[in-house]
């Protein structure tokens, strides 16, 4: 998969890709990330990216001139273009696994108080959202759509059905993990968990992930 970041801070991304999953991911080739400033496709001698909005009101809005040109500069025709925006639609684990079998993403991150909007109507697929809050800028939250998604690309995981035993994955949140060592500060693993009985430890880890969720997110089990 390749994967295109368009911001105006490409050095807010250089720690997280480096460690890691994301890491391992990018020097075995299962994934390529390139950091485009969209600053460089400004068309004015100043590198200006951003204007007042037509209307009045607070802060500043990206111009569409160089927005525009950066998004066309990294388009392939097989490209899904992704605007990580407050106003979009809720990422969870489905979303994830769909974005998965992309083979390119952009993912443009919004600055001030967003993006002209004929940028989006125009140029952008799908507008994501991480949740129901603002930040500074859409840098972390591209950071976590991609840490979500490439989860489910073939191999970046150590464990081939990792992905499938994790929260949400069947409706449900995940069950309790225990390991070494067997009793800690007098606190003993469950008992089943020892037992080799492959059918009870499954009983049991259904039926903790059921509590689980009914004490977490009882939403999920409506």
């Amino acid at each position: 998969m390749f994967i295109d970041i368009l911001s105006l801070f490409p050095g807010y991304f250089k720690g997280p890709f480096d460690e890691s999953i994301i890491k391992r991911a990018r020097e075995r080739g299962l994934i390529t990330i390139r950091l485009t400033d969209i600053r460089d496709f400004a068309d004015n001698r100043y590198r200006r990216v951003d204007d007042r909005p037509y209307g009045g009101g607070p802060g500043m809005v990206m111009m569409p001139q160089p927005v525009t040109a950066a998004i066309r500069h990294v388009k392939s025709p097989q490209a899904r273009v992704i605007y990580l925006s407050p106003q979009g639609s809720r990422l969870n684990a489905a979303k994830c696994r769909q974005l998965a079998q992309e083979s390119h993403l952009i993912l443009l991150c919004g600055h001030y108080e967003g993006i002209d909007q004929r940028v989006l109507d125009r140029e952008v697929d799908e507008e994501i959202s991480i949740g129901d809050f603002v930040l500074t800028n859409g840098c972390l939250a591209a950071i976590v759509l991609l840490d979500g998604v490439i989860r489910f690309i073939p191999h970046v995981l150590g464990h081939a059905s990792a992905a499938e035993e994790d929260s949400f994955e069947k409706g449900l949140l995940d069950y309790p993990h225990y390991t070494r060592p067997e009793v800690f500060e007098e606190a003993a693993v469950p008992s089943v968990l020892l037992s080799g009985n492959h059918q009870e430890i499954a009983k049991w880890r259904h039926e903790q992930a059921l509590k689980k969720t009914g004490e977490m997110r009882p939403d999920l089990l409506l």
